[in-house]
């Protein structure tokens, strides 16, 4: 029997938007007593990043962590434009998104972070055709936590085999398909665009 899809769920970072966390480890070298390379090793001793993203730290706690592990000395405001640098250009057609979005529930399932996402809100008007954002900040598990794939299911109102779901990461695709989501990997935005024609999904 053929399913019958109700809600589309994206992934944000490499499906939405673009991002290179090196960009933002290259302006920090300048700032600090370490190489860019050092950095993410530096950072990846704590889980701090983990911690933040999962809502379990309040963003200025996490900026004065994170200074201090590094040695930085910023105001709130140019760590957080640095912090955000990273995303680049949008790998989907707005077009796209907007088609969807009048003809499915969309929802946008992300593991981010305060400071993240109130950049890319601010500066990615594709964002605007979500129905539900499904932020691992907010529902306090990151993928590939079954939580987060729940609290998605419940915000598209539908049943799990009633969603399409798109992730660059393979393991977040399992995760997703272990709770019933017909989920495929993100490889392009054309690739992606067939996957969603040869299941009927029409924009």
């Amino acid at each position: 029997m053929k399913r019958m899809y109700k809600a589309i769920i994206f992934d944000l970072g490499k499906v939405l938007v673009e991002f290179d966390f090196k960009r933002g480890y290259r302006q920090l070298e300048t700032l600090c007593p370490y190489p860019a390379a050092e950095i993410p090793k530096r950072i990846g001793t704590t889980d701090l990043v983990g911690r933040f993203e999962t809502g379990l730290i309040e963003p200025a706690d996490f900026v004065s962590q994170f200074s201090g592990l590094l040695g930085l000395e910023l105001d709130y405001d140019h760590f957080c434009r640095i912090w955000s640098c990273i995303f680049s250009d949008t790998l989907l057609p707005d077009s796209m998104i907007e088609g969807l979005a009048a003809r499915y529930r969309l929802v946008l399932l992300s593991n981010t972070n305060a400071i993240h996402f109130e950049m890319v809100r601010a500066n990615y008007p594709i964002l605007r055709h979500f129905h539900e954002l499904v932020l691992s900040y907010e529902v306090k598990a990151m993928k590939p936590q079954p939580e987060i794939f729940r609290a998605a299911i419940e915000r598209a109102g539908c049943l799990p085999e009633e969603c399409f779901y798109t992730d660059d990461i393979p393991q977040f695709v399992e995760a997703a398909r272990r709770e019933g989501i017909d989920a495929v990997q993100f490889r392009s935005a054309e690739q992606i665009q067939e996957a969603l024609r040869a299941r009927g999904i029409s924009w």
